[in-house]
């Protein structure tokens, strides 16, 4: 075979490309936690209420809603790199502007503006850095999952350090540091491909005819409504400095960060997408309640804001890979319809809620959000058939979301064939020539399978390759092992975020063809994310009835076994 065998490149070797766009994340990222520190020296200093100083929520989230509803059409007319710069450029501005007003009404005018340059970024990070990066789309996400990480946790953090200095700081900070990604942006990250095909700036509208992707903005919505009611008006009954602000909102943010990248796959790959949420819009609900009732006892405030980290979360991730699920149009189309809604509701909800606390007590606001989580319920469940269906066949119980595409001709004659899975990575090659070994050592056929996943990371969502490059990379495969004498076909396993779904979807595949073994190589990812539990390979191994192996270059196959996966776990650890 003529395909290299290198080492797998680490997560963290990427072009500074990526490393640019990553780091504008991470202060993107930082953003909501960052204010929320100096909203009572906000209040304090420039004598405003709680609800003139909430609007200042409103205003940006209520920008960034209409305005996704255009940034798919600006992105693919005009290119993703202009987009983040000009994104990054107006958010340099209005952030700068804001530490300088001296006035709320000023703030809140300037948030709207910082609103806009957030919807240009937020839409298109994620896609460039899957674009950009090196070594495949498992990099790529690690790295992103990691900006996530960083920028909710250290956010509030720095925030409340800044903050304690001047109401000013995080505001003037916010724009150095955008600038800095601003700068390399422009100098590392090379122009991209434009869509073959522009998006409609009506598209996202019209998507919201399909009755599944409304219902679940529609969730969205109410969900982010009681949200950003706590965001917004959490700090005001805890009635502490804005550096101890910053530090309960630091645990607040590891918990989110936590619960978004690592138990939320685990919980969909146990219980299913649905159930999951049902629980966990009880268990806001029920946080929120708790904050209504102890609102005059800052110590209850401070725990429950802290332990809703861990349900927003999985609420993030779990909501938008169900959008993406039940979906029937284009991600980016998809993605812009409901951050319109989901940012509609937690632009209202400040507005609101000061109203309400102008008007009556603190704690109602917190009952209305509590209202609002549970109120959420039936909603989804008013699509839970759609979703059901969208990840489950009518004659299975298993999820089965992906959907496999065959690309070649099938190979002639009866012997079972080998499979082999590989993923968007440089080291593809390598594993498919690995397992082309094993095949020809078998007498077998191999059957070349590319898992090709939309990535879910928190609230957003991309695909990690085209259609057309997943198939393209099949066709190399398949041409390369011809050339080598070795009989092969190929499919595309396309998967929206749930990869253990994937897993059991080639286990059944694979007893469909009657396989003779299942090969898999090492994840670009890592093997504490390979082989933990709701990964493709651990889903893979326990829904298998034939043998899964683990090739790996220069190495003898090694069988995976539940007692296996236990070991590579403990040996990474």
């Amino acid at each position: 075979m003529s395909a290299p065998h290198g080492k797998t490149a680490g997560p963290f070797r990427q072009p500074k490309a990526v490393w640019a766009v990553a780091f504008a994340c991470v202060i993107s990222f930082m953003g909501i936690g960052l204010v929320d520190p100096i909203l009572p020296a906000l209040a304090e200093s420039l004598h405003a209420s709680p609800s003139q100083v909430s609007l200042l929520f409103s205003s940006y989230l209520i920008v960034t809603a209409v305005a996704m509803l255009f940034v798919g059409w600006f992105s693919s007319r005009f290119g993703a790199k202009r987009t983040l710069v000009i994104g990054l450029a107006v958010i340099v501005v209005f952030a700068a502007l804001a530490g300088s007003t001296d006035s709320i009404n000023g703030i809140v005018g300037f948030r709207a503006g910082w609103g806009l340059g957030n919807a240009l970024f937020i839409a298109t990070s994620l896609a460039v850095i899957v674009a950009s990066a090196s070594g495949g789309f498992g990099g790529a996400i690690i790295l992103y999952e990691t900006a996530l990480g960083l920028g909710i946790a250290v956010g509030p953090l720095l925030g409340g350090e800044l903050g304690a200095i001047s109401w000013r700081g995080p505001f003037f900070g916010v724009a150095v540091l955008m600038a800095v990604a601003l700068v390399a942006t422009l100098a590392f990250v090379p122009s991209l491909p434009k869509p073959k095909r522009p998006t409609s700036p009506l598209a996202p509208l019209r998507a919201l005819r399909h009755r599944g992707l409304l219902i679940m903005g529609i969730m969205a919505l109410l969900y982010n409504w009681g949200f950003f009611t706590m965001l917004g008006y959490a700090p005001y009954p805890m009635k502490l400095s804005a550096h101890e602000l910053g530090l309960v909102f630091t645990g607040w943010g590891l918990l989110v960060a936590a619960f978004s990248v690592f138990f939320a796959p685990r919980l969909q790959a146990r219980y299913g997408t649905a159930p999951v949420l049902y629980a966990n819009l009880l268990g806001l609900g029920i946080v929120m309640a708790v904050i209504a009732a102890g609102v005059a006892t800052p110590t209850v405030v401070i725990v429950a804001v802290v332990v809703s980290g861990a349900f927003i979360g999985i609420n993030n991730t779990l909501t938008t890979q169900a959008v993406m699920l039940v979906s029937p149009v284009e991600r980016p189309v998809a993605s812009s319809a409901y951050g319109f809604l989901r940012f509609i509701g937690g632009g209202l909800a400040p507005y609101v809620a000061g109203k309400l606390a102008d008007a009556t007590d603190l704690s109602v606001p917190f009952y209305l959000g509590a209202a609002t989580f549970l109120l959420a319920i039936p909603v989804l469940a008013g699509g839970h058939r759609l979703l059901r269906r969208a990840e489950t066949r009518p004659e299975e119980s298993e999820p089965v979301t992906p959907s496999f595409t065959a690309i070649g001709a099938p190979v002639a004659g009866d012997v079972p064939p080998v499979v082999v899975a590989v993923g968007a990575h440089h080291n593809a090659a390598a594993i498919v020539d690995s397992a082309a070994r094993l095949a020809r050592d078998t007498g077998s056929p191999l059957e070349v399978v590319r898992v090709r996943q939309t990535a879910v990371v928190e609230e957003q969502a991309t695909d990690t390759e085209t259609a057309d490059q997943a198939r393209a990379a099949v066709i190399a495969h398949l041409d390369r092992l011809a050339a080598h004498g070795v009989a092969a076909t190929g499919q595309i396993l396309t998967s929206v975020g749930d990869h253990a779904a994937a897993g059991r979807a080639l286990a059944r595949h694979a007893d469909q063809l009657g396989a003779r073994a299942i090969a898999v190589g090492r994840s670009p990812r890592g093997p504490l994310a390979q082989f933990a539990d709701g990964s493709l390979t651990t889903a893979l191994t326990h829904s298998a009835h034939c043998t899964v192996v683990l090739v790996d270059a220069g190495h003898l196959p090694r069988q995976l076994t539940p007692a296996a996966l236990a070991e590579l776990r403990g040996s990474a650890a």
